[in-house]
């Protein structure tokens, strides 16, 4: 079970990676940064991505109809694209109350959303905090 390191460096092996991160999108805190970001601040995407992710995993329209379980966050990932990357925000599941989620982001011309998804999907499963 890979730690956060392990896991960010592996999102850095999906094509068109540019940076990854693990974020806690209730402090806006990096919790282990790799890669660049917009910018070239770590700390800020951070918090900007925090805040789009909280504002996200607030709204009662992008829960699940099932109520979703309290361990599981609300929201799986979410995209956003612009003219030349992709930022992809996948939550974390712990067993524990925790508010992470990786940050990807992918140059457009050699990304692959698809891919992203997958893969950020079964990192997050993976992934040891603590």
């Amino acid at each position: 079970m890979p730690g956060i390191d392990e896991c960010l460096l592996e999102a850095m092996r999906l094509p068109g990676a540019r940076g990854a991160a693990l974020v806690d999108w209730t402090s806006g805190l990096a919790l282990g940064t790799v890669g660049e970001f917009p910018g070239g601040d770590h700390e800020a995407a951070a918090a900007e991505a925090a805040e789009v992710a909280r504002l996200t995993a607030e709204q009662r329209a992008f829960t699940p109809d099932d109520g979703g379980g309290d361990a599981d966050p609300p929201v799986e990932d979410l995209i956003i694209s612009n003219r030349d990357s992709y930022h992809v925000l996948r939550f974390v599941p712990t067993s524990f109350d925790s508010s992470v989620f990786l940050h990807v982001w992918l140059a457009r011309p050699d990304g692959n959303l698809a891919l992203a998804r997958i893969r950020l999907g079964e990192m997050a499963g993976r992934l040891v905090l603590g």
